[in-house]
């Protein structure tokens, strides 16, 4: 089996659980709103924000358009007129706050960090990234953090993972893999990096895409024998 080194990990929905963080985040803006956030209203908002964040992905849109407008977009469906960029700002300061593990994702990183050399590669605001690696305990683990706000690209772009490369001594592409749960940024932009991937599917998604993992893993655990550790 092979063996790497080098290990990227991605943070949301990969080592932190995003969606309890987001659920917990949109509960509190709305509270303070004294707006019920009704299962349909975050349904919409969950869908809406995908579609933002994919036209971000593949450069259609700037990472500034997609936070300062999604909230304004989301009321507007709903007949309302708000300040998108101060819900904005609300929102990102309950979501720093939060968290949430996935499963079994800070025993892995302690497991493992002696062995490999770890790096987290994420998209997002590096200010919350950093708070919440932070505050679950994950921060300490890793050498470096690569967040696509400083970084000045986002993943799949291929002058992300330049950037990253640049960035890490004596990396050896044939023994870096990146893990992480998104097919469009990171399965992508690692093959389009030529490095092998691994793709955490911890929710069961049916791969309806020409995009192929080297590994998929429903678990975090499986992570270990992908890494040939007994």
């Amino acid at each position: 089996m092979k063996r790497y080194k080098t290990l990227l990990f991605d943070l949301d929905d990969t080592l932190l659980d995003f969606g309890a963080t987001e659920d917990a985040a949109l509960q509190k803006l709305f509270s303070e709103q004294e707006i019920e956030l009704t299962p349909e209203i975050r349904a919409y908002y969950k869908d809406l924000n995908d579609r933002l964040w994919k036209a971000f992905e593949v450069g259609d849109m700037e990472r500034e358009e997609v936070v300062n407008s999604r909230f304004s977009l989301l009321f507007e469906h709903y007949g309302l007129n708000v300040d998108g960029v101060a819900l904005e700002k609300r929102y990102r300061t309950f979501l720093a706050e939060g968290h949430h593990l996935i499963e079994g994702a800070l025993e892995l990183v302690q497991d493992i960090y002696e062995q490999f050399d770890l790096y987290v590669v994420t998209n997002g605001e590096s200010n919350t990234q950093y708070k919440r690696l932070k505050d679950s305990g994950l921060e300490r683990y890793f050498k470096k953090v690569f967040i696509s706000e400083e970084v000045g690209h986002q993943k799949p772009r291929k002058e992300f993972f330049d950037y990253v490369f640049s960035n890490i001594e004596e990396l050896n592409t044939k023994s870096t893999l990146i893990i992480g749960d998104s097919l469009s940024a990171d399965i992508t932009g690692g093959h389009n990096a030529g490095i092998d991937t691994c793709w955490i599917n911890i929710r069961g998604k049916e791969n309806n895409t020409t995009i192929i993992p080297t590994y998929e893993i429903k678990k975090l655990d499986e992570l270990y024998e992908v890494l040939n550790i007994k």
